[in-house]
């Protein structure tokens, strides 16, 4: 097993662009997916992009033996790829909730039933899995996108009971509004409105959540798990 290997689905931007290129920069080898052909926007060997469409599975079947006969299987899965509908509930088609629950949840499922079983059998792996605040305290117009957000941390918390004795650890990060392009529809006004929420006063970064994923990654957080961790400037405190 190649301690080094980390996969990372939905790694073409955002957060999961960010992830990718953080950990190739603390030199780790990077499988990053896409449902689409891309390409990373900086050349490194440690960057590799595929693309895989992570609600199919026989897709995942045959990524799986490529990088078994490469020997490059992950022993790190970060599982980032989503995708968003919004829609009031009341005029929310069925693809709108049937497309986001299967990249969203079912995706997290494929992915990490394929990958774990490596993982059981050395003895050692991280699973990280990235939610959102809105899977935590709901959000108008994203019913569908709310609920797969917030089944992950039931599906995380049982995971990590079950794995914990070889070694896995289990997590979900919660990040809140971060500055991606998935927050560059918001308005100035509203951003405005927004930020008075926020005890922080200032929406987060891509580098914030890649701070913790590593930690959560690295084996100075080999006793944490099943926990959902909020990187969201203090939006939500229980």
């Amino acid at each position: 097993m190649n301690k080094n290997v980390i996969f990372i689905s939905g790694a073409s931007r955002g957060i999961g662009n960010s992830l990718a290129k953080y950990f190739a920069e603390k030199n780790y080898i990077v499988i990053g997916t896409s449902r689409s052909d891309f390409e990373f926007d900086i050349k490194s060997e440690s960057l590799i992009p595929i693309k895989l469409d992570i609600t199919c599975r026989e897709d995942i079947k045959k990524c799986y033996e490529d990088l078994k006969d490469k020997n490059m299987l992950p022993n790190i899965l970060i599982n980032n790829a989503g995708i968003t509908s919004d829609q009031i509930f009341l005029r929310m088609k069925d693809d709108e909730w049937d497309n986001v629950i299967s990249t969203n949840l079912t995706g997290v499922f494929n992915l990490t039933k394929v990958f774990i079983k490596n993982m059981i059998k050395n003895k050692y792996g991280r699973i990280i899995n990235i939610s959102s605040i809105s899977g935590l305290m709901g959000n108008p117009g994203q019913v569908n996108y709310s609920s797969s957000k917030s089944a992950l941390n039931g599906f995380t918390k049982s995971l990590a009971k079950e794995i914990g004795s070889r070694n896995i650890t289990v997590n979900n990060v919660a990040p809140g509004f971060i500055d991606t392009d998935m927050t560059a529809f918001i308005d100035e006004e509203a951003k405005e409105n927004i930020v008075e929420t926020i005890p922080l006063k200032r929406f987060g970064t891509v580098n914030d959540v890649s701070e913790l994923v590593y930690f959560l990654s690295s084996d100075n957080a080999s006793y944490i798990t099943g926990q959902t961790i909020s990187v969201d400037g203090g939006l939500l405190m229980y």
